[in-house]
């Protein structure tokens, strides 16, 4: 019965988002609340929702503060030169445009946290790709698989989860898997110029004025196109999007060009000490946003103002943790997470046994879309690899295959950094879903199948 509750919850949220009858936020409520209910959960909803939400607290707190500190870094003109480098490399060609999406986003992903990684592409590129009349969703789909692919980088979180769950070292996870990284990043590119190329056939020739290479077309209209053959903008050109053309404006009160120098230090030494792991990183965001709004904005007024820019975008994402927090609360509250690994674990006869490390990649795809990392990790992995260790096949392997699903699992409403993606770029989640899911499937096969070629999967 849990089995089968569990399959129709996510099957209940899955076509609620998808044919946007619901808004993530609702669906992420009711939908875990009516199921839970079915499953018998009584008034124990209420604790085990409870425990969702203290496990995902301090993803809302990160995501509090990295946005707030991120966004006074935009204000103050921190991102301004990268702005108009990015500019000058695109100029009007749509296809340059997103093959740089994707390459900015691999560049900044190596930080480890998707977060940032979104936060520092939407606001660099998002006001070009207004311009050019290039679909956001085109810039959700790049970053997000971008992104989704580095994350199997040993301090991005589920390759330490993968070996901290089988007790072996994260490099002998993540060293050999390098080529399917490689390969993984490269479909990404390739991918990149199909969707530029496609991008470029539907605008057609664009003439922009010279302003456009320069952050000075911020909220101008000079640079609009004097020719455009074909459909709109394909994408949603408002909702978060225009804070961030208002944002570039060269001319704009936020900017504080002696405080340059200061502001790229205080964000160096922030991501340093982040991969440091030091300290927990909602309190390093918590400390870093706390020092830029003292230095930057000295005043109390001007501080509650720098706060009140990026309201909008904290509340949006924050409250898409939360609600969050409700499914995955009632998934391991009411035993749905257990008995659905059970049942799979169930229905895989002994004969595939020695394939259990690529049934493992292939499951990871879903899975870890449909669950979190913890839960994939924590509470699938390692009864997999149990199984599989009776037909010889190594706890490594099996770790190095379940890494293989990352770029799909990036794409899942339950990562609060592609909600945060989505948002900042004006885009629904359905749309983004519709154009990126099949894709990032396509990136995990490859990644998997190159593990295997390569012989750091075992085949049988």
């Amino acid at each position: 019965m849990l089995v089968i509750l569990g399959f129709l919850m996510v099957a209940a949220f899955m076509f609620l988002i998808l044919t946007k009858r619901a808004t993530p936020v609702v669906a992420l409520i009711l939908v875990p609340v009516i199921f839970g209910l079915f499953a018998g959960a009584g008034l124990g909803i209420g604790d085990m929702i409870t425990d969702g939400i203290k496990s995902l607290a301090p993803t809302a707190a990160l995501l509090f503060f990295a946005i707030i500190f991120f966004g006074i870094m935009i204000d103050v003109g921190l991102f301004d030169p990268l702005v108009r480098g990015i500019l000058r490399l695109v100029r009007n060609d749509p296809m340059k445009l997103v093959v740089g999406t994707a390459v900015l986003a691999m560049v900044v992903s190596l930080d480890g946290d998707g977060s940032t990684t979104f936060i520092i592409v939407t606001s660099a590129l998002l006001p070009l790709y207004l311009k050019l009349g290039v679909s956001p969703v085109i810039l959700t789909v790049v970053a997000g698989l971008a992104n989704g692919t580095m994350n199997i980088i040993p301090w991005g979180g589920p390759t330490v989860r993968a070996a901290s769950a089988l007790g072996i070292s994260p490099s002998e996870v993540f060293v050999p898997m390098v080529p399917s990284l490689v390969a993984g990043l490269v479909i990404v590119l390739l991918f990149s110029v199909h969707l530029g190329l496609m991008e470029r056939r539907r605008l057609g020739s664009l003439v922009f004025d010279q302003e456009m290479v320069s952050v000075g077309g911020g909220g101008s209209d000079t640079g609009r196109p004097a020719r455009r053959t074909g459909g709109g903008a394909g994408g949603d050109a408002d909702g978060g999007a225009g804070q961030f053309i208002d944002g570039l404006d060269p001319q704009r009160d936020t900017l504080r060009p002696k405080l340059l120098w200061f502001n790229a230090a205080l964000t160096v030494a922030l991501l340093v000490v982040l991969v440091m792991d030091i300290l927990p990183i909602p309190v390093l965001f918590m400390i870093a946003a706390s020092i830029a709004l003292t230095v930057n904005f000295p005043k109390v007024k001007e501080q509650g103002e720098a706060i009140a820019r990026h309201s909008a975008s904290i509340v949006s994402v924050v409250a898409m943790v939360l609600a969050a927090a409700v499914l995955t609360g009632v998934f391991s509250g009411t035993g749905m997470v257990e008995a659905m690994a059970e049942w799979l674990l169930g229905v895989i006869p002994s004969s595939m046994g020695p394939f259990l490390a690529v049934i493992t990649g292939v499951l990871s795809i879903p899975l870890t879309f449909f669950m979190t990392n913890d839960a994939f990790y924590f509470g699938i992995l390692p009864v997999l690899t149990e199984t599989a260790a009776q037909y010889g096949i190594e706890p490594v392997e099996m770790a190095r295959a379940s890494i293989t699903g990352q770029p799909v699992h990036l794409q899942s409403p339950l990562v609060p950094a592609i909600l945060l993606l989505v948002t900042l770029a004006g885009v629904s989640l359905a749309d983004h879903h519709k154009k990126v899911l099949w894709r990032a499937t396509v990136v995990s096969l490859a990644m998997l199948a190159v593990g295997v070629l390569l012989g750091q999967i075992p085949m049988g």
